[in-house]
């Protein structure tokens, strides 16, 4: 099954590791550090110009973990991958 993402951007589920609210999770100090990094070091792929609502920690096929910045909230992209998996 894939989830989408915004922007015509499909993941598979068994690559998603996690799906996170951007409100309630940039008020860690760590996970700022841990989104300024990945966008210095390329692994950060912003799927909207307008304000983000949500970031899903993906890991690709080499094993390395992305970062998708979404314009979807996070409810309706965890709605959206339990409903593929009740079909």
């Amino acid at each position: 099954m894939y989830l989408h993402l915004g922007q015509s951007v499909l993941v598979t589920h068994g690559e998603i590791l996690a799906i996170f609210d951007l409100d309630n999770a940039s008020w860690s100090y760590r996970t700022r550090e841990f989104l300024e990094r990945a966008e210095q070091e390329g692994r950060a792929v912003w799927l909207t110009d307008d304000l983000p609502r949500s970031f899903v920690l993906v890991e690709n096929e080499d094993r390395v973990p992305m970062v998708y910045i979404s314009p979807l909230s996070s409810s309706t992209l965890k709605k959206r991958v339990e409903s593929d998996f009740i079909e």
